[in-house]
């Protein structure tokens, strides 16, 4: 299968399983991400997704050239199935755990994510302009939201690629870690996110997400929008409980 899909009580493991071509995008692995995100999108069991590649290599090499490229000649288009990156508006947060290279789509994938964190040897990039293309999954616009204009202008111009050393001191990752080290740090965050009420941490993102892009007389009118639709729910009446006698609070997502 060309990718992997896992859950562990409330965390899911999506993997991109194409090793032997870098863990490229081809148009199955497309499908097959849309489809595990739907999923995770609507089990509410699910709370925290972590996405990652198969092997020590890639976490995703981007598109696949000698598929992907070619089928959106043909299509005239390079629209494809929803994901996180573009279509997908999920408010459940997604870690990164990147293993290695993440260029181009691999790159806008992770952009796409909460959090990312890395292994000490993971390179970073979005190369397209030397093929005569550009980001299409949200590089252009998520990167320089997330770094400065001019590293944003570097990486996008340029189509170079920087280490995670240098992806940390831009703020592109969270964290730098070993490799064999990647998924159980990435297993603890999630754990740490499942401990908080899973209603609270979605309309955080919302209104995160969501006030980027308003001003913020809007943002704090959403944010109060959405702090009186969670003030009412059985979540929020069972944090301040658990807090005063003094126990860990049982969260159901109600």
């Amino acid at each position: 299968m060309a990718l992997l899909y896992q859950k562990e009580d409330k965390i899911v493991t999506i993997t991109l399983n194409r090793p032997e071509a870098m863990n490229t995008f081809d148009p199955e692995t497309t499908t097959e991400l849309s489809e595990a995100m739907i999923k995770f999108r609507d089990d509410p069991g699910a709370w925290v997704a972590i996405i990652t590649g198969t092997g020590e290599k890639a976490f995703s090499a981007g598109a696949d050239l000698k598929k992907l490229i070619p089928d959106a000649q043909a299509k005239g288009s390079t629209k494809n199935e929803p994901t996180i990156a573009r279509g997908l508006n999920i408010y459940k947060p997604f870690i990164a755990a990147i293993n290695g290279l993440a260029l181009g789509g691999g790159l806008e994938l992770a952009l796409a994510c909460d959090i990312r964190i890395a292994a000490e040897h993971a390179t970073f990039g979005v190369p397209e302009v030397k093929w005569n293309l550009i980001p299409g999954w949200g590089g252009t616009q998520r990167l320089p939201r997330m770094i400065t204009r001019a590293k944003a202008s570097e990486m996008l111009l340029m189509g170079i690629t920087i280490d995670a050393k240098e992806a940390y001191r831009i703020g592109l990752v969270n964290i730098i870690v070993p490799l064999a080290e990647l998924m159980s740090t990435a297993k603890a965050w999630a754990l740490k996110i499942c401990d908080n009420g899973p209603l609270s941490v979605r309309a955080a993102k919302e209104a995160m997400l969501s006030g980027l892009d308003t001003s913020l007389a809007e943002g704090l009118a959403l944010e109060q929008v959405l702090i009186d639709q969670l003030i009412v729910t059985e979540d929020s009446k069972e944090g301040p409980r658990a807090f005063i006698e003094k126990r860990k609070p049982v969260y159901k997502g109600k």
